[in-house]
């Protein structure tokens, strides 16, 4: 099937992907735009993942306000040049990253990082409210899961549906970003202060 140019500017616009990769994409996608679309995301997704390992020491720390400074949040997003840390697309990366800490108020960045301590009280907390709302017992294992799964989906940033496009996670936002820009980013720490919260 022949690919017109119009076609492949069409995808360009979309995807910010380069020629040769659109017209690839388009040839693999028998001109299906929509198709196409999906391929250079799966591709750049894969190549994020290659991107992962490598050292990233370069970035930003953003700084964010909300509310008439009533939710401040600081975040270190690090990429592993220093042309990329200045480069737009990066700020506006960190930016939302602050954003969504701001409103959705993760705790941690990983589910990885939540402590099997933390973990283990919220199946406790789990298996207590299933026995309170008389959940058959044979039940509760499976019960408890699915509460733990959703509770690491609230409170790791990476696994929260990103707040702009709730059809994808932060994780996702990321790796498109890792495969945009063409280097590693790391969401390295946060601290989300809100106004009058305990300091215990």
């Amino acid at each position: 099937m022949a690919i017109s140019t119009e076609q492949i500017k069409e995808l360009r616009e979309m995807t910010g992907a380069g020629i040769l990769e659109c017209r690839k994409a388009l040839e693999n996608a028998d001109g299906d735009i929509q198709k196409a679309v999906d391929f250079l995301r799966e591709k750049g997704l894969a190549t994020a993942a290659k991107r992962a390992d490598r050292a990233a020491s370069e970035g930003v720390v953003e700084l964010y306000s909300h509310g008439n400074g009533r939710v401040g949040v600081a975040v270190e997003v690090n990429c592993e040049t220093d042309f990329v840390g200045h480069s737009e697309a990066f700020r506006t990366f960190a930016h939302e990253v602050a954003l969504q800490i701001a409103a959705s108020a993760p705790k941690f960045i990983k589910v990885e990082d939540i402590p099997e301590a933390v973990l283990n009280h919220e199946r406790e907390i789990a298996r207590n409210r299933a026995r309170e709302e008389g959940k058959p017992e044979a039940a509760f294992d499976k019960i408890v899961e699915g509460r733990i799964e959703k509770f690491k989906d609230e409170v790791a940033l990476l696994r929260q549906p990103y707040i702009r496009d709730e059809s994808i996670t932060v994780e996702q936002l990321l790796l498109q970003n890792v495969a945009a820009i063409g280097e590693n980013i790391v969401i390295r720490r946060f601290v989300r202060w809100e106004l009058g919260e305990s300091i215990d």
